[in-house]
């Protein structure tokens, strides 16, 4: 299913665990992990080294893709390395679409972390600006990272960005003969009090309620074995966590849409929370312009 994986990598704390999850999931797919560090050009890296003017992070770069060759090594992963120099979120972009890499594995440390150019802010910049599926992943120790993925959940508004996204996670889950959870949340919060009750909350209920029959019709049309239907109330991003912790969720897949650039909405912005908040990887897939 992927054949060219890119792995931004700076050798933060907690990359070592990324990198191993990528190695696994390449060894599944039989791809090749392309390990690249970016050396921030936004930043005043340069330096005088014994009379010599010297990149220092470009320098610290080398060292750093040195560490990760020698892990690779170790895992028996196909691999190849680079270091260039740029403005980390749109250098990881282009790169990845120039060399037609087909999913972006993306360490970040999330809401709180920051360290080196891997921050949270690099990380969903990279998402919303990339045209390349990109698993994002916590380096963070609440972080649960398993593979194979077992259970698979997409949630859906019903949306063509939703739809588009869960066609992409239903094969992957095919592929991994996962169980897939489909869940679509009526937001109580914008309908007011007693939405249960009115015209307006039994039509979001029932259009949330075909949301998720689409998707699993489309999953067991995929050859998915177990699928698990979920319409919940409350706002989104609780229901997704709740549904995460209550059913042993491995990885959440979900769309995003919009313009191409810093406009791009990721579903009302909940993609955006599920990266930050998640414990476990989140892929985000754009729906084509």
């Amino acid at each position: 299913m992927y054949d060219d994986v890119l792995l931004p990598f700076d050798g933060s704390d907690g990359a070592a665990e990324v990198l191993h999850h990528a190695s696994e999931l390449a060894h599944w797919a039989d791809a090749t992990i392309h390990v690249l560090y970016v050396a921030d050009t936004t930043r005043d890296s340069v330096t005088v080294v014994e009379g010599h003017t010297v990149d220092v992070l470009a320098r610290k770069g080398e060292d750093v893709i040195d560490e990760a060759e020698k892990t690779l090594d170790t895992l028996g992963s196909s691999y190849d390395t680079d270091v260039v120099q740029g403005n980390p979120a749109p250098t990881v972009v282009e790169y990845a679409e120039r060399y037609e890499h087909d999913l972006i594995v993306m360490p970040t440390h999330g809401r709180e972390g920051v360290s080196r150019y891997l921050n949270g802010s690099v990380s969903e910049k990279v998402v919303r600006l990339s045209s390349v599926p990109v698993l994002s992943v916590r380096m963070r120790p609440d972080e649960t990272l398993e593979f194979p993925y077992e259970n698979v959940l997409i949630p859906t508004d019903g949306s063509s960005a939703a739809t588009h996204a869960a066609d992409h996670l239903v094969g992957l889950a095919a592929a991994l003969d996962a169980t897939v959870h489909v869940l679509s949340v009526v937001d109580d919060s914008a309908l007011g009090v007693d939405i249960r009750s009115t015209a307006s909350g039994k039509e979001s209920e029932g259009a949330a309620t075909d949301a998720v029959e689409t998707v699993v019709s489309a999953a067991e049309s995929r050859g998915v074995s177990e699928t698990v239907s979920h319409v919940e109330h409350g706002t989104p991003v609780e229901a997704i966590l709740d549904c995460i912790e209550a059913n042993d969720v491995h990885a959440v897949g979900m769309g995003t849409t919009g313009r191409r650039g810093t406009d791009r909405i990721l579903l009302g912005s909940v993609a955006e929370e599920t990266v930050r908040s998640a414990p476990v990887p989140v892929m985000t897939v754009a729906e084509p312009e």
